[in-house]
């Protein structure tokens, strides 16, 4: 019998393979799982050649895969100014003005993470708000959500936008006074700034993906699915690996603007090796709840002279729908509301019949706002559910926001599951944190609408199996049996016998990818 590279005994290890759930111990060789079985099997494998972890009896899962993460905006936001924990306007001028003194070499201040749903004043910053605390620079800041952002007035200068200025598929708020911006931009409307900010330099953009690599394995992750901003950051993810220094798996996921360099070249999905890979194009139907620009099919309940809105016809999503298809590329598409989600299904159906393709995995990002009717048509055209569980969490206004018949559909993740959708998980990071064992337990011990709530095998499956699924990996990582990748997650407790509100306690032990140790706790 061959002899192992690594050996972990003593553990409880959920496999989340159907034939075998629950093993004690896992024996790795050239970067795969050699064998699984009870400590005296595994022992066999053992010489003095093998790295051997007692696990006493801490829980041994899957590697967990994060299937929604802005990774390089995570790293960026590491080092920007975090708003996440302001409760007020007045303190939000007080961490921006310390942040401007202590970062006085910096030209732009940037950062966000802020929510006006838990500032005091229950309303959005403006331009004038942020004049008070720092007038000399440009100031722009991104709500949590990162679908509406508020400049200062010396960066809507930069930006060159008037009261005159029209963006398509954004809009720029006008104060109700004297009809001038208020510094409050939603959606495409913030690319006019972002055009002015200088951007960062190759070496710093390097560093803000391995910032984002070290935090992703430290919170448990094997894998993530890469939401790229430019193709830069395809080449510093490829130097990564040249270099060997990503510490954990990628499967990309393109910005639409990128998709004509993709089939110039003739790529596609699944081009590449097991660390690195071409995954899908995204695009962006709609907004967010949070900012009121996820598109509705009937006004918001909060706010009823609005219903949110598309960034693109019907006819303009079905033609750039149709061209991701046609080319052979997986499809992810940003839908929040329902009147969002209906128009995606409609360019999904319009070119499935147009160009039939089995197999081809096509994703809805987020499909918040839901009915069972949609959840049908998702599951007949073979569509997977791309969800981010925190949202229960960070979402708690929903019901005031589209209303309690509504709210019952937001986020109805054990209905998809029941009507045979696969549904993978995500943080969204840097929306929410980065971290899967909080995404396991929003899904486990959520509150509203308990109908819809996890167990946690459920919920583990959507980091693991169904993550595998959704990158056409699930012959290949997932579960632990013999075979398969050498990506596992070793926890603190014990995850078969752990109450709900315990799990975003647990503790990430140790990750192992490939087969190596990546992460060995702190």
């Amino acid at each position: 019998m061959l002899e192992a590279k690594l050996v972990i005994l003593n553990a409880k290890v959920i496999t989340l393979n159907k034939k075998q759930p629950r093993v004690e111990a896992v024996a790795i060789r050239n970067g795969r799982i050699a064998a699984v079985g009870s400590n005296g099997e595994i022992r066999r494998y053992i010489s003095n050649k093998t790295q051997v972890i007692n696990a006493k009896d801490k829980t041994v899962i899957p590697g967990l895969v994060d299937c929604h993460v802005h990774m390089t905006s995570f790293g960026q936001f590491l080092q920007t100014l975090d708003l996440r924990n302001a409760r007020s306007i007045k303190a939000l001028q007080q961490k921006l003005r310390a942040y401007a003194y202590k970062n006085s070499m910096k030209n732009w201040i940037l950062g966000g993470r802020w929510d006006q749903e838990k500032f005091a004043e229950k309303r959005l910053p403006t331009r004038w708000d942020l004049d008070a605390a720092v007038a000399d620079k440009p100031v722009f800041l991104i709500r949590v959500c990162g679908h509406i952002a508020v400049a200062n007035t010396r960066a809507l200068q930069l930006a060159e936008i008037t009261k005159e200025t029209v963006v398509e598929g954004g809009k720029i708020d006008l104060d109700e006074a004297n009809g001038e911006p208020n510094g409050i931009l939603r959606e495409n409307a913030m690319e006019l700034v972002w055009k002015v900010i200088p951007k960062p330099n190759p070496k710093e953009l390097e560093e803000a993906c391995l910032m984002a690599c070290r935090k992703a394995v430290e919170a448990g992750l094997t894998g993530v699915h890469w939401l790229l901003n430019s193709a830069e950051e395809m080449r510093i993810i490829q130097g990564l690996y040249a270099e060997g220094k990503l510490p954990l798996r990628v499967y990309l996921g393109f910005p639409v603007n990128l998709l004509d360099k993709l089939i110039g070249l003739g790529l596609l999905t699944g081009f590449g090796n097991d660390m690195v890979k071409i995954g899908f194009v995204k695009l962006f139907a709609d907004g967010s709840l949070g900012a009121r620009t996820a598109a509705l099919k009937q006004p918001y309940a909060d706010k009823p002279e609005t219903c949110g809105m598309m960034l693109y016809s019907q006819r303009k999503l079905n033609r750039l729908v149709s061209k991701v298809h046609k080319a052979g590329l997986q499809l992810a598409v940003h839908a929040i509301g329902d009147c969002a989600v209906e128009a995606v299904l409609k360019a999904y159906e319009k070119a499935l019949h147009e160009f039939p393709r089995e197999n081809h995995r096509h994703r809805i990002e987020h499909c918040s706002v839901l009915n069972p009717k949609l959840i049908k048509r998702m599951k007949r055209l073979g569509l997977i559910a791309s969800v981010q569980p925190h949202f229960v969490v960070s979402d708690f206004w929903v019901v005031d926001r589209v209303g309690e018949a509504r709210a019952r559909w937001v986020y109805p993740f054990k209905t998809l599951m029941k009507e045979g959708l696969v549904v993978v998980a995500g943080s969204d990071c840097p929306v929410e944190p980065i971290s899967p064992l909080l995404g396991v337990w929003a899904a486990v011990a959520r509150k509203s609408f308990p109908e819809e709530k996890l167990t946690i095998e459920e919920a583990l499956r959507a980091y693991t199996l169904n993550a595998a699924y959704a990158s056409f990996d699930e012959n290949r990582k997932g579960t632990i049996e013999a075979e398969k990748l050498a990506d596992l997650t070793i926890l603190s407790d014990d995850m078969i016998k752990i109450t709900p509100d315990k799990i975003k306690d647990v503790k990430v032990e140790m990750v192992i990818v490939d087969g190596k140790v990546v992460y060995a706790g702190k």
